[in-house]
């Protein structure tokens, strides 16, 4: 295959006659066609879910309005803000050569031959709302790493097509995340981004998914149906393809590489090689530096002994899309986290049926004890467990290991005492255990001081915050959170006369006979 530094030197050498002979041969051709190298590889890759780019200038863009003008019959491309969309508008003019057919205030363009392209945004965590039920037979993201994952795995879900001799494809572009928000797109593609994954993947090559009854991806070997559940389910395939500056005939004259090659590390390394593991940097007001928690998931093993366990934290939810998110720890040592769906747990007998298994050794069973939490609470108290419940609104009246800072409530204490176990420094550190979804919880925890009286205090980013940010429920990040609260009790070493599978019974029987009394 002839690359892009080969055509220009082609053309650089041809006389004028013969690149207006060129014109005139391309005059009647297509309105637009992939340059050879990635761009054409990944026009023609098969990948229901394309991620092409990581680079800055490898003609991402073009790619997208190119299958927009080719292949697709209606299509939409995204952008995190409307504004972002001006250049794509911008560019498809410059493909075309006019804006006939663009309705600027839907967003709508009807392109030649009949095909539609329609332009979207998703400011607000919530927005993906308004594209609910649309039929578009691609949906394509420009710089992917800026939308959350639910925007994204809520938007791949519409995807259909009412003909069927049209593909059906997702194309994701972009360069490597500057900020720990968008480290979910490393996990999505994580054979072909992650050097630490233990199967990895070259560029272009094909990977097939399922989503399991848990909610998690789950690789498959191939494209055959597999069984989730009750139900046969077809995988999904992915890959990624790598492109760069030199892969750009268009920018490859410009000067743009010696701009990308002037910019500071790591960003240098992020936009000119679309490295994504150089680092990423945190923003300066996150409460648990990213590199603390990697440290502490790297140093965790598998126990086959776990010791007596210290404390259970427990975030229940009760439906929707959000997951009970269950933390088990062992003095400095925490098992796997437990994710159950939040229609799982709709109520506090079904919570505890999850619950109280887990259990070991006496250990307390910390609890948000407001609000989805509070029927979880009252129905594993009626157990006669050992129950903490965990209030994050109420005040706190302790301090920072170092004597100076006092927090502002009860969620800034747990959160705080957490971040002080994960310090390198600390004498005894703790080990989390290797989990994307926990990585992306607690990285995506902000703080600020306040003044609290004559005192500064911290104060934490609420959890409707964090819900934003990261387009979810933090449930594994506060499981664990509540695990540091300074007033949960010890555990209670006594063994009890009855199992809990007896004392489960009993419960329910009881909560059964009052509600029928009402």
């Amino acid at each position: 295959m002839t690359s892009t530094a080969e055509i220009m030197a082609r053309l650089s050498k041809m006389s004028a006659e013969e690149k207006a002979a060129i014109d005139e041969l391309l005059a009647g051709g297509p309105i637009w066609v992939p340059q050879p190298g990635p761009q054409l590889m990944a026009y023609a890759s098969p990948a229901d879910i394309l991620f092409y780019g990581g680079a800055a200038g490898g003609g991402k863009t073009d790619l997208m309005l190119g299958l927009c003008l080719t292949d697709q019959e209606q299509s939409i491309i995204f952008r995190r803000e409307a504004v972002q969309l001006i250049g794509i508008e911008k560019r498809m003019a410059q493909i075309i050569g006019h804006r006939k057919g663009y309705n600027s205030t839907d967003g709508v363009w009807n392109l030649p031959n009949g095909k539609v392209m329609e332009l979207g945004s998703v400011k607000e965590p919530d927005d993906w709302m308004k594209y609910q039920g649309r039929p578009h037979d691609a949906k394509l993201f420009d710089e992917i790493c800026h939308f959350t994952e639910l925007q994204f795995r809520t938007l791949i879900g519409w995807l259909r097509s009412d003909n069927p001799n049209v593909r059906q494809r997702v194309v994701c572009a972009g360069n490597p995340p500057t900020t720990a928000e968008g480290e979910w797109v490393k996990r999505f593609w994580a054979p072909w981004l992650d050097k630490q994954h233990p199967n990895p993947a070259k560029p272009g090559e094909l990977r097939w998914y399922v989503v399991d009854e848990k909610g998690q991806d789950l690789e498959v070997p191939g494209p055959e149906p597999v069984k989730v559940g009750e139900d046969w389910v077809k995988p999904k395939s992915r890959t990624f393809i790598p492109s760069s500056v030199d892969d750009n005939l268009f920018l490859s004259s410009t000067g743009y590489k010696s701009t990308l090659q002037s910019l500071p590390e790591p960003l240098r390394s992020q936009m000119l090689r679309g490295d994504f593991n150089a680092g990423a940097a945190d923003p300066a007001w996150q409460l648990i530096p990213t590199e603390w928690v990697k440290a502490a998931q790297a140093r965790w093993t598998e126990r086959i002994e776990k010791g007596p366990m210290t404390v259970l934290g427990l975030d229940p939810c009760r439906g929707g899309m959000d997951k009970t998110g269950i933390a088990r720890r062992h003095g400095q040592w925490f098992d796997k986290m437990v994710s159950v769906p939040g229609n799982v747990t709709k109520d506090g007998p079904s919570t505890a049926g999850v619950v109280v298994p887990l259990v070991r050794n006496g250990a307390p069973i910390a609890v948000d004890g407001i609000g989805i939490g509070s029927s979880a609470l009252d129905f594993l108290v009626g157990l006669n467990l050992l129950v903490h419940a965990v209030i994050g609104s109420e005040g706190s009246e302790q301090f920072d290991k170092m004597g100076n800072l006092r927090f502002r409530n009860k969620r800034a204490e747990m959160y705080w005492r957490l971040r002080e176990a994960l310090d390198p420094d600390a004498p005894e550190p703790i080990y989390l255990p290797p989990d994307a979804e926990l990585l992306g919880d607690l990285c995506a925890v902000r703080y600020k001081i306040v003044t609290m009286g004559q005192k500064s205090a911290i104060l934490m980013r609420s959890k409707d915050e964090i819900r934003e940010a990261l387009g979810r429920s933090p449930d594994k990040g506060d499981a664990v959170a509540m695990c540091f609260a300074d007033d949960i009790p010890k555990p209670i070493r006594e063994a009890k006369k009855t199992s809990w599978r007896d004392r489960l019974a009993v419960a329910g029987r009881q909560q059964r006979g009052s509600a029928q009394a009402a």
